[in-house]
């Protein structure tokens, strides 16, 4: 009991850090973007409303052009050797790492759809991503798929099934990464269980 209880609170807080961290880091920027310019243009006579708002996104603009361009990779590489030699900081920032790549372009883009296989065994149900497809000499139809790990769905395992023994929901990419990574918490706006087959 008290095993299950502490899983669902660190699913939880996997779940919530990201948020978190990014209204922390979101807040520091309007705060001191804002304190910064504010003072200087007062002198001026000018008072612009949400001045740290509009210089936040200015310096995330810049920044993600700095990060596309070759001197700005190099630098940001260099950030991140760094911050992975820090004890404690280097996991969380792993974690932070992972969680958000997990909903980059490229993972989502690289996932057909979402699938129930019956695995480890026969009778469990779980989540997976298909890859890719094909067929054998006989004709028959296989999907290539992923299962994904929880709550860090980088990591898994690679599985070829017959495309007759699967479930097809009615779910999302994102929404089956976002229920993966909080360990089923967050509910994809409709019932997983509901959507699979029953006892006969």
């Amino acid at each position: 009991m008290w095993q299950s209880i502490k899983r669902r609170i660190f699913t939880g807080l996997l779940a919530i850090v990201p948020i978190a961290v990014t209204f922390w880091i979101l807040k520091f920027l309007f705060s001191f973007t804002d304190g910064l310019a504010a003072p200087f243009l007062k002198r001026f006579g000018i008072e612009i409303p949400g001045l740290g708002i509009i210089l936040t996104v200015v310096f995330i603009f810049v920044l993600g052009l700095l990060v596309t361009n070759v001197l700005g990779r190099s630098l940001f590489n260099l950030g991140e050797r760094i911050l992975a030699k820090l004890p404690i900081v280097n996991t969380i920032y792993n974690t932070i790492k992972q969680i958000t790549s997990a909903f980059s372009g490229s993972t989502v883009k690289s996932f057909q759809q979402v699938i129930f296989i019956q695995y480890p065994r026969e009778g469990l149900w779980t989540m997976c991503f298909v890859t890719n497809q094909s067929q054998n000499e006989k004709g028959e139809e296989f999907y290539h798929v992923f299962v994904p790990t929880t709550p860090n769905p980088t990591s898994g395992v690679f599985i070829v099934v017959p495309q007759k023994d699967v479930i097809h929901p009615d779910i999302t990419v994102e929404d089956g990464l976002k229920a993966i990574i909080s360990g089923g918490i967050l509910d994809p706006g409709k019932s997983l269980s509901g959507q699979l087959p029953g006892k006969p």
